[in-house]
């Protein structure tokens, strides 16, 4: 049997965990786009990186405190205007209409008394990290999904009809250690149990005895792994329910590799198990900020993300080959690259990529708003899979940059910038 145990409302509960006051009222995290990596002086920028699960995003910060002024930032008429999304949500503030990724300034309309508190990643990461040691201590078999995710597998540890109360005498734990608040979902397939964790919130657990029976009249929108294409795919074939999807094996089938995984999963046939740590496929940063129209500027922004980023896969000792820059402008408008290199990385080679992809699709005539920028394709370092001819240059790049990897690790990531950043 598999539990799926998923915080609920993490960062808002994070939060009231550390002050009780917040407790019991609508309130909400919100957060702004960290440009504080733009600093041209420095700002001793660090990395929490140290979660095991796949779909933990890394986080860059300082220990600047942050406070809920810091969402007021001056206007052209000189007045000030709120920036910044909820980030999370509690209960109270969500029956006023509060959502996530929800202008702040709309949210604060729709509930005046709600309480918004700036982001604290820090703290989120901590308590992450110390609940997946806690589950491994009680579980064998423990998956940290997300920040606030864990798939649990008891198969043969407890019996299938003890696995409720099991899971009830989890949760009460976790509340009385952490004072935090999960919902769980039980089933024997792993992605049902995670889609009857929707059923258990909040705090609830809500085990999934027949599978068919429980999927027959959910929207397929609910379901893990059905994005948006995927949904309007099955929508022109007017499957609009995962019973629908139960009954079109032959179809989904005929769609390969993704229709199959998702009627196995659909159907709990799919004989998933835990992965107790999982590899990263890809490393990114993006960034939002209000429109810049100097073409320097945004380069020099570019440089400073692909120095993060090199930092990042410098610390898990990778080799991506695959390099990925987006630019948002304004009134919609988007430019992207892709290109695939077979070279060693280091800070020099990836920047000077990096560099002549911006030229190639930079638009000079709007203001970028938002800067995305991505590596993946990770191989290992064997000189049979990479370019022969660049290949001496590039040892000697790799070696310069795990040498500033080692001042970055003990003085900050900010503590050396090439030309380019300042």
């Amino acid at each position: 049997m598999f539990l799926h145990i998923d915080i609920d409302s993490f960062f808002a509960s994070a939060e009231r965990s550390v002050d009780h006051s917040l407790k019991s009222i609508p309130m909400a995290v919100g957060s702004r786009s960290n440009l504080e990596i733009f600093n041209r002086k420095r700002t001793n920028i660090k990395l929490i990186n140290d979660n095991s699960g796949a779909f933990v995003t890394p986080v860059f910060y300082s220990e600047r405190k942050k406070t809920f002024e810091s969402y007021f930032v001056d206007n052209l008429d000189g007045r000030k205007k709120i920036r910044g999304i909820i980030t999370t949500a509690s209960y109270e503030a969500r029956a006023c209409g509060v959502k996530t990724a929800m202008p702040i300034a709309l949210a604060l309309q729709l509930c005046p008394e709600m309480v918004v508190v700036p982001s604290n990643y820090p703290l989120y990461h901590t308590l992450s990290h110390r609940m997946h040691a806690f589950m491994r201590a009680h579980i064998p078999l423990v998956e940290q999904y997300s920040i606030d995710e864990f798939f649990a597998d008891v198969s043969g540890w407890i019996k299938d009809e003890e696995v409720y109360d099991f899971a009830k005498m989890l949760q009460a734990k976790i509340l009385q250690h952490f004072d935090i608040p999960v919902s769980i979902g039980i089933s024997k397939a792993k992605w049902i149990a995670k889609l009857a964790t929707e059923s258990a919130k909040p705090y609830g657990v809500y085990e999934v005895k027949d599978i068919n029976a429980y999927i027959e009249e959910i929207p397929i929108k609910a379901f893990p792994g059905i994005g948006k294409g995927f949904q309007k795919r099955l929508e022109e074939h007017y499957i609009s329910t995962l019973g629908d999807v139960k009954r079109y094996k032959s179809l989904l089938y005929s769609w390969k590799k993704p229709g199959i995984q998702i009627y196995n999963r659909v159907t709990g046939s799919d004989n998933e198990g835990i992965e107790e740590r999982r590899e990263r496929k890809s490393i990114g940063i993006s960034r939002t900020f209000d429109a810049i129209y100097d073409a320097d500027e945004i380069k020099r922004r570019i440089m400073i993300m692909a120095r993060h980023i090199t930092y990042m896969v410098m610390t898990i000792e990778a080799n991506p080959t695959t390099y990925y820059l987006k630019i948002n402008y304004e009134y919609g408008v988007k430019v992207k690259q892709s290109i695939t290199v077979d070279r060693l990385f280091s800070e020099m080679v990836f920047k000077e990529i990096v560099t002549q992809m911006y030229k190639e699709i930079a638009c000079s005539c709007k203001g970028a708003v938002k800067l995305t920028l991505n590596v993946s394709n990770f191989i290992s370092n064997h000189r049979k899979t990479l370019s022969l001819i660049e290949f001496e240059s590039d040892m000697i790049h790799q070696k310069l940059s795990k040498e500033i990897q080692n001042l970055r690790e003990r003085f900050g990531l900010d503590i050396l910038k090439t030309g380019d950043e300042l």
